[in-house]
């Protein structure tokens, strides 16, 4: 593949590390699961092949466009994927991930499973510091798809359950970003021992496996008190359900829906009102997200998730790993240029 050279305020980086994201299953699927036997292609939403995915990437600035600013040559530098079309009132909000002409980088233009990539602008770019490189790479997606959901069911008090579905690299980042934030009452639920544990070690309150019946009511239990905030980083027809289950005993539940696992919902409408449930999605995260996540791990309070390394030519194995569910938080290809 031809390296391109960036015009305008465009910043071509050497790929460092990329991380390896579930969202990159999708799209190596070439679909998403909508329930009821529905599917979402990618090719209908413009996606062409071929297509580099990856889309956590930190590299080295290695050319700039003749209006970039604020970096230079050998700066490394997070790179801000969820870009849009940069004139519309979403854009000009700040809300670049919520553009409905979406240009996601690993998505719908080249990303990080490369030697290099196209920062679209400047302003794209986020300085690490002294933050390991391998873990920056992931705050560029996982890291602010998890701090933009938790910002939608806060502020609450500390000691205010919040329950996190899922307990793989987003529930684990979830659990260290909500300590960073000092809440204490933290209640993650999965179906995998070894991730359970995990999410013990990293510092859940309680943990509940929802393998066995009840999980509602086990999830309650453990909380000791009505839940107003469940977090579904799966978000399947499963844990949608025994979501909204648990919401239901009070009044005033939210429940966030993260995750792409596929499914549907059903709802008891006249719950929804009288309980005033609300449920919403909570799709990635901005760049004012990525800013002030990279300023909280600066700043010491945000403890590091566990990070796998492998060499950047074991892409297809990495992948193959994360769909058999064998990795415990996330994983990151290097290059050898790192």
């Amino acid at each position: 593949m031809q390296i391109p050279e960036p015009s305008g305020a465009q910043v071509l980086l050497e790929v460092t590390h990329c991380g390896v994201c579930h969202t990159d299953l999708h799209v190596w699927a070439g679909f998403y699961d909508l329930g009821a036997g529905k599917r979402s292609y990618l090719r209908d939403r413009g996606v062409k092949l071929p297509l580099a995915m990856g889309h956590e990437i930190v590299g080295r600035v290695v050319k700039m466009g003749p209006k970039a600013t604020g970096v230079s040559v050998g700066d490394v530098r997070i790179v801000y994927p969820w870009v849009g079309c940069g004139h519309c009132r979403r854009c000009l909000a700040g809300q670049e991930n919520l553009c409905s002409d979406g240009r996601a980088i690993g998505i719908f233009q080249n990303g990080g499973y490369a030697t290099h990539v196209m920062a679209q602008a400047s302003r794209h770019l986020v300085d690490p510091g002294n933050l390991d490189p391998a873990l920056a790479a992931t705050y560029a997606c996982s890291g602010i798809t998890v701090y933009s959901a938790i910002k939608k069911v806060l502020p609450l008090p500390p000691d205010e359950p919040i329950v996190l579905i899922g307990a793989g690299g987003l529930g684990l980042s979830a659990i260290a970003i909500l300590k960073s934030m000092g809440h204490r009452a933290i209640i993650s639920v999965d179906v995998n021992q070894g991730k359970l544990q995990a999410a013990r070690d990293t510092g859940a309150s309680h943990t509940v496996d929802s393998t066995t019946p009840d999980v509602a009511d086990r999830i309650l239990a453990a909380a000791g008190a009505p839940v107003i905030a469940v977090i579904d980083f799966v978000n399947g027809s499963t844990t949608a359900a025994f979501a909204v289950d648990v919401l239901s005993k009070a009044k005033g539940g939210r429940l966030v829906q993260v995750g792409l696992f596929g499914g549907e919902i059903k709802l008891a409408l006249p719950i929804v009102a009288m309980r005033e449930l609300t449920v919403g999605g909570s799709y990635v995260g901005t760049l004012q997200d990525l800013f002030e996540l990279v300023a909280l791990a600066q700043s010491g309070k945000l403890e590091p998730t566990a990070v796998t390394m492998v060499p950047m030519d074991q892409a297809n194995d990495a992948l193959k790993r994360l769909e058999r569910g064998e990795v415990v938080g996330r994983i990151v290809l290097q290059s050898e240029r790192a």
